[in-house]
């Protein structure tokens, strides 16, 4: 945040708490309730620009400044376990290595798009870390607390959050993970 505003590249944001209609549902209702709220922009996309790769193009976004937010399933002992990890779009989460050990589980994969929207609440393309259910795992890649500036989905594929960096350290339930992007 530049004087009271957001800005990345192009992307020049309005505070999120007066503008809740450009967010998902369980997103405005954590921005209600979370301390740092005030922190928080939003910006108004062409819902296909919503990828990543567009988005960047369009905004003239650094891929290193946007956040990635992808939702992984794995079981033990018959009990389904999640995380929703933010990784840098430049980079990957590491699902079958550290993901899978921070899940302890044997095996893990992506959480199928009908579940992730349908629990989240969520458009996909828009699935952000802020107002996530409270029994996912929230993984934040540690490199993304360097950036200046992050752009993350807003749960809807019409909009993105812009925060911080040093702001997803502070997300309700966040777990900042060394190495999580590869």
């Amino acid at each position: 945040m530049a004087d009271g505003r957001w800005v990345i590249g192009k992307a020049d944001g309005l505070p999120a708490t007066d503008h809740t209609e450009l967010l998902a549902d369980p997103v405005a209702a954590a921005l209600r309730t979370w301390d740092r709220a005030e922190e928080a922009g939003v910006i108004e996309i062409d819902p296909d620009l919503a990828d990543t790769a567009a988005l960047c193009e369009a905004y003239d976004l650094p891929t290193a400044g946007s956040g990635n937010c992808v939702v992984i399933m794995g079981k033990r002992e018959g009990e389904e376990r999640f995380a929703a990890c933010v990784v840098r779009a430049d980079t990957r989460a590491d699902v079958n290595n550290l993901v899978k050990r921070t899940l302890d589980v044997r095996k893990c994969s992506f959480l199928s798009m009908e579940r992730a929207t349908g629990e989240s609440g969520m458009e996909y393309g828009g699935i952000t870390p802020l107002g996530l259910p409270s029994h996912w795992r929230l993984l934040v890649d540690a490199s993304l607390l360097e950036q200046p500036m992050v752009v993350l989905g807003s749960g809807l594929r019409r909009s993105k959050l812009l925060v911080s960096g040093a702001v997803l350290a502070d997300l309700p339930g966040a777990e900042v993970v060394e190495g999580l992007g590869i």
